[in-house]
Parts: structure tokens; C-alpha cells; sequence
């Protein structure tokens, strides 16, 4: 059987990318009022804390929009931006749906539990709209993929 990508759509990064943009806008609006107004000399951790909070979130929001997994004879293939990291199926207990509630509404993704350690975000499974077809499809992959693979 072929190896299959999961990870966003084009649609899907291109959204993203208009957020990221918009975060990073916000940000930088921010530390420019903030070095205009921050006069003291015990305020510059203010700015630099923002600052590297601001890197940080900014770096966060490419990770997610370019990250995919590679389903695989062997497991999965976790792929970002910073990280590559491969979990064999045998190691997997089960794939489920997670649900996060914010003020923005609620957001869904997939995660790899596995039998021993933490577990795993799947990259490009994000979403919040709801009944999402698109990640209805990608659990259904991968559940299908990994029911195969370990012959059950």
C-alpha cells in the first residue's frame, strides 16, 4: 500500500497563513507601543519578555501550518518545520479526536496515544469548524491505515 500525507489542504495553510499574519501584526504593534512608551531602566524586560513571546508564537504558528505525517508500512512519520519524529505502530494504543474550548470556539485535532509515553498531536489535523469533513476523512486514514498494519 502507498504511503499517504496528512496535513492541511491548500485552503486550510492559506487561512492560517492570514492568522499567523495578523497575530504577527497585533505583536509587533504591540512592542513598537511598548518601546515608545517604556522609559525606565528596570522596564526593558517587559519588552524583551513580549519580544521573545512574540518570536516564539510567531515560530509556534509556521510549525503547525507546515506540518504534516506520513502514514507508513512502519508507522507514522511526524514532519514539521523544527522536528521530524517517526512512531512505529505497534506503539500506538489508539487514535482519537481532541477537543479544546477557547474564547474563539472550540478547536479539534488528532492525537496518537500511545501504549507507553505521552501522547501526540498529529500535525495538520487542526481545525475548529464544526463536523469537519476534511478531518473526519484524516482520522478515518489513519485509523484505517493503522488497523492494517498491526493485522486487526
Amino acid at each position: 500500500m502507498p504511503d499517504e500525507w496528512i496535513g492541511f489542504n491548500t485552503c486550510d495553510r492559506q487561512k492560517y497563513w492570514w492568522r499567523a499574519g495578523f497575530l504577527t501584526l497585533i505583536l509587533a504593534g504591540v512592542l513598537v507601543a511598548m518601546s515608545l512608551t517604556t522609559h525606565g531602566s528596570g522596564k526593558w524586560w517587559w519588552f524583551g519578555g513580549l519580544g521573545a513571546f512574540s518570536v516564539v508564537a510567531v515560530l509556534n504558528m509556521i510549525d503547525l501550518i507546515y506540518g504534516q505525517a506520513l502514514l507508513t508500512a512502519t508507522g507514522l512519520q511526524f514532519r514539521t518545520f523544527v522536528s521530524r519524529r517517526v512512531v512505529p505502530w505497534s506503539e500506538v494504543a489508539r487514535i482519537e479526536e481532541r477537543h479544546r474550548t477557547t474564547r474563539s470556539g472550540t478547536w479539534c485535532s488528532l492525537r496518537v496515544v500511545r501504549a507507553r509515553g505521552r501522547s501526540l498531536t498529529i500535525p495538520g489535523t487542526l481545525t475548529n469548524r464544526f463536523m469537519d469533513a476534511e478531518l473526519e476523512r484524516k482520522h478515518a486514514a489513519i485509523q484505517a491505515r493503522w488497523s492494517r498494519e498491526i493485522g486487526g
